[in-house]
Formats: C-alpha cells, structure tokens, sequence
C-alpha cells in the first residue's frame, strides 16, 4: 500500500511523461518555483497566521498582516524564481497578494464566521482498497453540525460550478472530515476566490461521494499498473520544471537559452538590468523608510515626547505646519493677482524658459545670461 494526494494523482492524469520522471524516477531539477506558487505560498501563510493568532487570541490588525507578508516576500524572493508572463514583474504579483490578503480582510473581519477546528490539517484517510490519501485542508471549521473544508485560491480564473461540483482534492477531504467528525451533518466545500473577492461553494451527496471514492481508486489502481508514460503537451507545460528533460521541449529549451546567454553577454542588457534592480529596491526601501517613518511618529506621540533614542542614533520628532493648496490652482492665482502678491510669490517655470531659451526664442540679454550643456535623462518603460 502507498501514500497517494491529489496533486500526484492530478499530475499522472495531465502528464503521465512528468508523473514517471517525478514520482517513479524521483529526477531533481534546478528549477525554482514559479512566482505563482510562490505568491499563493506566501498568502497562505499570511491568512495562516492570522487565524493561529486568533487562536491565542491575538488579533492582527490588518497592517500587522501584510507588514509579515511583505517581510516573507522581501526576505524570499529571489530573481531565480520563473515569472513565465514576462510582461510583468516581481513588483507586480507582489501588490496583487497585497490585495487578496487586504480585501479579506475587511471582507471576513472579526473573523467570528465559523469556529476554527484546524489550519494547514495533515493527515491521512484510508481508502477500503487500503492505500492513503494525504490530507492537508487550509482552514476547517464548523458552525454546530456544519462543517465547512475552506481552500485559499489566488487564481486569476474564477471557477465556475461545474468545476467546482467536479473538484476531486476538497470533496476527497470531506470523506475525512465524515470520518473524523460523526456529528457533522453536513459538509460545505468552501473555496476563497481572493482574486475576486469572493466565494465558491459545493457539496456532495453520500452516493457522489462513494462514486468519487471508488473512481480515486480507479486512478490510483491504473497508475500502479502502468508501463507506458508518453509526453502529453498542453498549455500546463509552460510551467512544467521538466522541459528541459523531456523530449516534446529539450530542443527548443536548448536554443532558447543559448540565444539568451548570447543576450546577456551584451554589457547594455547588464547595464539596463542592474539599473532597473536598483531602482526597485530603492523604491522598496523609500516605501519601507515611509511605514517606518509613520510608526517613529505615532510612537512618540503616544509618549508625548519629541526625541527618540536609538542604540547609536537619535530621531527628533517635530511637528510643524504644513501648507496644502486646493487643487483649483487657477482661482488662487486670480486671488493673488487680485492681491497684488501674484509677481512676488510666482515661480519661473523653468521647462518652458528652457525651450524658449533652445529656440533662440527670447530676450539674447536672458540667452548671454546662461550656458549649454550635456545631460542625459534615462527612464525605464516596458518592453514591446
């Protein structure tokens, strides 16, 4: 007898090729996760840890959480992680779990929905054929004899019903929960869509869960027996970790990397790329030093002070007044004008004198007043 989940059952029915050389052959490949497993990892662990704080009853606030998964990016991320639409960047997957964590949030606060009977479940049903069949649940609870098995999915396709009524992995871990749980009359499969906001439910009969019980050993009984793993190509083979192995992919691997490492060669891409990394973590660290920054200043509020004492620094807290124009500057304008304060309190602009001055198109007193030179402005922009 064998241990069986639902991810190696799901992947010897998409690929029988990458089932052998991942569960029978046990070949270890060099390649990093993709950036949406790694999202979708680093927001489980962020709603994680907010229901275990619930639990010692310890409530986050909102900022708290996303402070720990911004934390688990910065301190995880690694440019070896494979971003296979490559139109986007890190920064961007990284705002989109800032999202789905912040919209739950507020969506489920305080979080009294259900009692919360476990997170990240591990365990084991046995099948009557006597194999297992690992069980690992996101959030389980119950509300009296209504048990709910509760999946987070950062997709960015929603599900439709007949998806839904068809998922083999959360009505599988019903059977489970019936097992380990004889007052539970009813069992709601519970799906956090946190792309969207939103929720996806199903349940089974009795007689539907019998069929999918004896269908998964159907599955695991063909496996077992299998002598024949051909490739099968489809649209999941872009995040395949094997294609550089596997005979449908190896030679248009092979090619692509040699044009890449042709390409990174080239001391303008090294340059373009070292620029842009830089500017993304000044940015991370202009935006840290801000939360920072305003956490320094409610602190010494609180305490009413207007120093703060570091281990080899002080920070010098002051509060001071600060001017904020309306946004219809053309009606103060006319007041200053009215005033007659508008030519002492007005500021050149400095942009259009510039190309004045470049055209030849002003006073040659101001133009004999000013020197030419070199200067160069770079911006990055997306690629085509």
């Amino acid at each position: 007898m064998a241990n069986y989940s639902h991810s190696r059952l799901s992947t010897f029915e998409q690929c029988r090729y990458r089932y052998k050389l991942q569960y029978i052959d046990r070949v270890k490949v060099d390649v990093p996760t993709t950036v949406e497993a790694f999202l979708g990892d680093l927001v489980h662990r962020a709603l994680e840890k907010l229901y275990v704080d619930l639990g010692f009853q310890k409530m986050n606030s909102e900022k708290e959480i996303l402070s720990f998964y911004d934390n688990l990016w910065d301190r995880e991320w690694t440019d070896s992680i494979l971003i296979v639409k490559n139109e986007y960047r890190a920064e961007n997957y990284k705002k989109m779990g800032q999202n789905y964590i912040s919209d739950y949030y507020t969506h489920y606060h305080p979080f009294d929905q259900m009692t919360v009977i476990g997170i990240e479940t591990q365990d084991m049903l046995t099948l009557p054929d006597g194999n297992k069949y690992h069980v690992r649940i996101d959030r389980l609870g119950c509300r009296g004899s209504t048990y709910f098995v509760c999946d987070y999915k950062t997709n960015s396709r929603m599900k439709n019903k007949a998806e839904l009524d068809e998922d083999r992995q959360l009505a599988m871990y019903s059977l489970w929960v019936k097992n380990m749980f004889p007052d539970a009359k009813k069992v709601v499969l519970l799906w956090h869509m946190l792309a969207f906001d939103k929720e996806a439910v199903s349940e089974r009969t009795e007689e539907q869960l019998e069929k999918l019980q004896q269908d998964t050993m159907k599955i695991i009984s063909e496996l077992e027996s299998c002598t024949e793993f051909p490739t099968s190509v489809s649209g999941l083979c872009k995040y395949c970790s094997y294609k550089k192995i596997c005979p449908s992919f190896s030679h248009k691997v092979e090619l692509e990397e040699k044009m890449l490492k042709k390409f990174k060669e080239d001391d303008g891409v090294k340059l373009v790329d070292e620029y842009s990394k830089l500017l993304a973590e000044k940015n991370m660290i202009e935006n840290k030093a801000g939360e920072v920054k305003a956490d320094l200043v409610e602190f010494a509020r609180q305490k009413e002070i207007d120093m703060v004492y570091g281990s080899n620094e002080k920070a010098s807290v002051k509060e001071y007044k600060k001017i904020v124009y309306p946004q219809d500057k053309e009606k103060i304008t006319r007041v200053l004008k009215e005033k007659g304060l508008y030519d002492e309190n007005s500021m050149v602009c400095y942009s259009k004198l510039n190309s004045k001055i470049l055209k030849n198109d002003i006073d040659k007193q101001i133009i004999g007043m000013v020197e030419e030179e070199k200067d160069y402005r770079v911006s990055l922009s997306k690629k085509p």
